[in-house]
Order: C-alpha cells, then structure tokens, then sequence
C-alpha cells in the first residue's frame, strides 16, 4: 500500500497545491493525521495538500508522481465519493 503525492502546482491563495492520494482511504488519512492536515480538506478521494506539507509526506513515504501519474493512479484506485472522513 502507498500513499502520492503529484507534482501539480495549482495557486490557491498564497499557497501552491497539489494532490495527495493514497491505495486506501485508510492510509490515506493516516497520513493526512500525520502531516496534520484536517479531515475537513478530504475531498472524496483525495487531499489538496501545499508544498510544505508535500515535503512532509514525502519525508514519511510518499511516493512522488506526475500529475499524470496520478490520474492512473486514481481511476485504477477509484473509490466511491462518499467515503467519510471517520
């Protein structure tokens, strides 16, 4: 199991975004907890994370993907958009 994080540079106010996404939701969250991202950001399948908090995950493990990596990824992983957040 593995937790992605994209290369993506989206502006999002001051902050620059990407994705994080992982093989489960499970983990997923896990890692979120860890870099201390709210559960409030989960958007159904993914994170909207910021570079900073990028460099953290992949500190912990995160795979670093393209941005087109990432759609594989998602659409081979697809999980159904009301997964709730616990």
């Amino acid at each position: 199991m593995t937790v992605y994080v994209d290369d993506m540079r989206a502006p999002y106010g001051r902050m620059i975004m990407c994705h994080m996404i992982a093989d489960t939701a499970e983990e997923l969250h896990a890692m979120a907890d860890k870099i201390g991202v709210a559960r409030r950001w989960y958007q159904g399948d993914h994170y909207d994370i910021c570079r900073a908090k990028r460099a953290q995950a992949v500190q912990l493990g995160a795979k670093e993907v393209s941005s087109r990596e990432i759609v594989g990824i998602r659409k081979q992983n697809r999980r159904p958009h009301d997964i709730k957040a616990n």
